[in-house]
């Protein structure tokens, strides 16, 4: 509902009706001087305001299901029908009629540009103005579109009627009701009201030709327009109106703030619908007191506003991370590849709307921002998997291994919005597999392939029995935990990179401006026999861009000739002529260390703040909403500009230009058999074992953390069809010597958080509403699509520095990061109790708990580090299975109860009773 209050104030032209506040989820007062409205909060009533309106409801008339097509039909139906007892007089019936039916006059919300453009040119002010016209168009649209075939019936009849209206008053009323007309026309904050919202109406006053209070609660049948009753174009459904004697204003405003409020809420609005008798309304209203909270006075300022709270209690939303075991898509067929077919059918439904689904704006910035991250990713990983496997693996490896894996991936999966990648464990495993093999002569891809082959063959299994069904153990503890270290992974990664930066450019410690003429570098191209050059020769500029330059000071018997040295050769030219560099400033390297890590750190900070510009003050929420959606461009657009303004020689992204494999010696083919003993095919089943372990894990996993509840996704999950899609891909990848891929869990929860959806309208003071995720498979595809291609757009990527998109990286690994209640409780252990926040768990499970519950996990994380960083690496994925086996030991330290508020229950204890009292669905928020 949008309510309205209207209040009967004395002005020097007479009696006239002001609109004083209105709500719609919060109020919102006209503040003193009438010239603007007050920022949204929470209503604040005297209790007498709401026993007088007790009073009000019981003692006054009550007309419900009033049939009546405008304001003044209204009007003449309630002053009719007053009982026999509160019969007014004729008389008085005309002077109430009239006062009743005076045009009210509203508040605008009126921008500065709108105030600007209204001084001059008012399209009111003419005798010719063409607002009449335009009503009548617009009535005549509304009127034919009633009539169309499939048209939705209610929106045209109150559009026809509206319209219809307008036009008769431009025609006949008088000038203010005209102006009030055009301006509920013209009124922007139609914006702000939920599609399909009706319109209830205040009005409160005093008179001096009343002895006793005149007090009215009409619920009319159907939602009419009632003209310019109300600053917005709304169907107007319910109205009361308290007319009383003088000297009682105040406590008239109270009660009509009162009314308001009570028709605010969402339980009396629902009984407000439905009454049938007067006795309904009150008991609707019993209830609303019942729920409500006093305070006791002298312990706050009344007259102090209470902000719009940052979420509102829902008893829909749920907390837990954790899985129910009902689960449809984890539920158990009993066949073979039952859960499969299961799968196919659920997204065979939705494959269509999966690409048009795609075609949305924020779609653009999703794809822009993830490229850049997957470019990047696959850049790191191929570097290090480069140096890891003596180039049999490399970037370019990496980037036709992406594309490929992920655009088949993102075609046939059941989750498109997972983004597949190289991940942290994968590329250990990688390591140890070629030191193995150097160390035991074998040939690395045969070995590789084979192991792929039997990986394949273990997840075809899975997938047959139905092995996903074990994700229902993977509760909270265990997703944190490998959440944490993948976004760990991600945050150590970039600051390493940007570390290592002042190896390649080491900053000039020794440099000082004062000893600048004493600096010099020469190219000397004698053999190193014969004598060296004199200090004469000098290079122009730092960083050895020209050398061997003449120095015009000397006399020419001084400088003798360069045996063969050209002038202005580069240090590039000089060296390669066999050359040497001589002189103190051979070894400068310009400060890009500095202006690396200040790009790195602005891209970091400029993702930060431009993602939360959605909640700022500033500008229209459309504006918001956009720099929101494109965040992270912005700030990578941004960044780019500044380094091109500096022209400093940062790192930039280099992108092979060439398709060849980036080891001369291999071929695009691995063949299974020749190189290696024909045993290794056997023994190659015991690896598979640990990475079959570890592919599962981690890709099931992932599959949880972004098929969780929170997310509102309406399309189902896949988690046999990805499983089924990662292990054929395996053969592939194996056969063409081209690097493993399974989920990338940060990659893809910041896919996810890039297509979030949001209410479009939201009442003043309300945020925005979180409406889901929006599901299709073309921002992955283009994003798998634009990597391949990323061979021929070379010359473009290498104007992007590496320490903005390190910038990026960081920024995932802590949005990641901060998106687990593992940080939360971290800062708790640092936090003394009085400035602990209110969180759920803390009002029922004890501190001392919570700590034992949060070190007991991260211990955990320190054994995955540790684990992941030395030469036992190789049982790392023995470990992310022990995590469940762990969480089952739990439930002997910690009981049901807190475990069910910390964690989630494994599904063999989901029907016992917890200890102490269960925690209801509705009482965590």
């Amino acid at each position: 509902l949008f309510i309205q209050l209207n209040q009967l104030l004395s002005t020097p032209a007479g009696l006239e009706w002001r609109e004083m506040a209105r709500w719609i989820k919060f109020e919102e007062k006209v503040e003193d001087g009438g010239e603007r409205w007050s920022a949204p909060h929470v209503p604040a009533l005297p209790l007498h305001s709401l026993f007088q309106l007790r009073t009000c409801l019981q003692k006054g008339m009550i007309l419900l299901d009033l049939d009546a097509s405008s304001f003044k039909e209204i009007i003449g139906k309630v002053l009719s029908g007053q009982p026999e007892e509160a019969e007014l007089q004729p008389e008085l019936r005309q002077r109430l009629a009239a006062l009743l039916l005076r045009q009210p006059q509203h508040q605008p919300t009126k921008s500065p540009l709108r105030l600007l453009t209204e001084l001059g040119l008012s399209p009111c002010r003419g005798r010719h103005s063409a607002w009449p016209w335009v009503v009548t168009w617009l009535s005549r649209r509304a009127s034919l579109r009633c009539h169309q075939p499939g048209a939705i019936p209610m929106l045209p009849i109150c559009l026809h009627t509206y319209f219809a209206t307008c036009s008769l008053s431009l025609q006949g009323r008088p000038k203010a009701a005209t102006a009030a007309l055009l301006f509920q026309l013209r009124n922007q904050f139609k914006k702000k009201v939920p599609p399909g919202a009706e319109a209830a109406h205040v009005a409160v006053g005093e008179v001096e030709f009343l002895d006793k209070p005149f007090i009215t609660f009409i619920r009319l049948r159907r939602g009419v327009a009632l003209g310019s009753l109300a600053e917005v174009a709304l169907p107007s459904r319910f109205v009361f109106i308290l007319l009383g004697p003088r000297a009682k204003l105040k406590a008239y405003h109270e009660v009509g703030r009162a009314m308001a409020t009570l028709l605010m809420d969402e339980l009396f609005q629902r009984v407000a619908r439905q009454a049938e008798h007067r006795e309904d309304l009150i008991a609707g209203m019993e209830v609303f007191l019942d729920e409500l909270t006093v305070l006791p006075p002298r312990k706050w300022d009344p007259s102090a506003r209470i902000p719009p709270p940052s979420c509102l209690p829902s008893p829909h939303r749920r907390a837990r991370v954790g899985h129910p075991c009902s689960r449809e898509e984890l539920e158990r067929t009993g066949r073979l590849f039952g859960g499969l077919l299961q799968d196919i059918r659920r997204k065979a439904l939705w494959y269509g709307s999966d690409f048009s689904d795609g075609l949305h704006p924020q779609c653009l910035s999703a794809v822009l921002y993830i490229y850049l991250a997957t470019v990047t990713n696959a850049i790191t990983f191929g570097g290090m998997l480069g140096d890891t496997t003596d180039n049999m693996q490399g970037v370019l490896e990496s980037f036709l291994g992406t594309a490929f894996a992920g655009s088949i991936f993102c075609l046939f999966s059941g989750q498109p919005l997972t983004i597949l990648s190289s991940t942290g464990p994968v590329l250990v495993f990688e390591r140890l597999l070629f030191s193995f093999s150097q160390d035991h002569s074998l040939d690395y891809l045969e070995f590789r392939l084979w192991i792929g082959l039997w990986v394949a063959f273990f997840g075809v299994v899975l997938v047959a029995t139905e092995a996903s069904h074990l994700v229902r153990y993977f509760t909270r503890f265990t997703e944190e935990g490998f959440c944490a270290l993948i976004s760990l992974i991600f945050i150590y990664d970039s600051l390493k990179k940007m570390l290592s930066l002042a190896d390649a450019f080491p900053i000039n410690w020794q440099y000082r401006l004062d000893n600048i003429t004493s600096y010099s570098c020469v190219c000397n191209l004698s053999s190193p026999g014969e004598p060296k050059q004199p200090q004469g020769w000098w290079a122009g500029g730092w960083g050895g861009a020209k050398v061997a330059i003449h120095d015009p000071s000397l006399p020419s018997a001084l400088c003798p000739q360069l045996p063969a040295a050209p002038a202005w050769l580069s240090r590039t030219q000089c060296l390669g002529q066999g050359g040497h560099l001589l002189g103190t400033s051979c070894q400068y390297v310009p400060d890009v260390t500095l202006i690396s890590f200040l790009l790195f750190g602005g891209t970091f900070l400029s993702c930060a703040a431009l993602k939360s510009f959605r909640s700022s003050r500033y500008f229209p929420a459309g504006v918001r909403q956009l720099v929101s959606d494109f965040a992270i461009i912005l700030a990578i657009l941004a960044s780019c500009a500044v380094d091109a303004a500096l022209g400093l020689e940062t790192p930039k992204l280099l992108v092979p230009s060439e398709l060849k494999p980036t080891n001369p010696a291999r071929g695009w083919i691995v063949f299974p058999f020749g190189a290696n003993p024909w045993w290794v095919c056997l023994v190659s089943a015991l690896p598979a074992i640990l990475v079959t372990i570890l592919i599962f894990m981690d890709q099931q996993i992932t599959a949880v953390i972004l098929n969780r509840k929170e997310y509102k996704l309406k399309k189902g999950a896949g988690f046999h069809l990805d499983l089924l899609c990662v292990s054929l891909l395996m053969v592939i990848t194996s056969a063409t010597g081209l690097p493993w891929y399974v989920s990338a869990t940060v990659i893809s929860l910041a896919h996810m958080e890039s297509l979030r959806k949001e209410s479009a309208t939201s009442a003043p003071g309300e945020h925005p509403e979180f409406l889901g995720i929006r599901e299709q498979r073309l921002t992955g595809l283009a994003v798998f699509i634009l990597t391949g291609f990323s061979v021929f757009m070379a010359p473009i990527l290498k104007h992007i520095p590496m320490p903005v998109l390190y910038g990026v990286f960081l920024h995932m690994g802590v949005v990641a990061l901060n998106s687990i209640q593992l940080t939360d409780r971290v800062q708790l252990l640092l936090m003394p109790a009085k400035h602990q926040p209110d969180l759920v768990y803390l009002r029922h499970v004890p501190l001392r708990r919570v700590h034992l519950f949060t070190i007991i996990q991260l211990l955990c994380l320190s054994l995955l580090w540790v684990l992941k960083s030395t030469v036992v690496a190789i049982i790392f994925p023995v470990m992310l299975l022990a995590l469940v086996g762990i969480r089952k030991g739990l439930e002997r330290v910690f009981s049901l109860h807190d475990l069910s508020w910390l964690d989630s229950r494994l599904p063999e204890t989901a029907g016992k009773e917890a200890d102490g009292k269960q925690p209801g669905k509705q009482k965590e928020e």
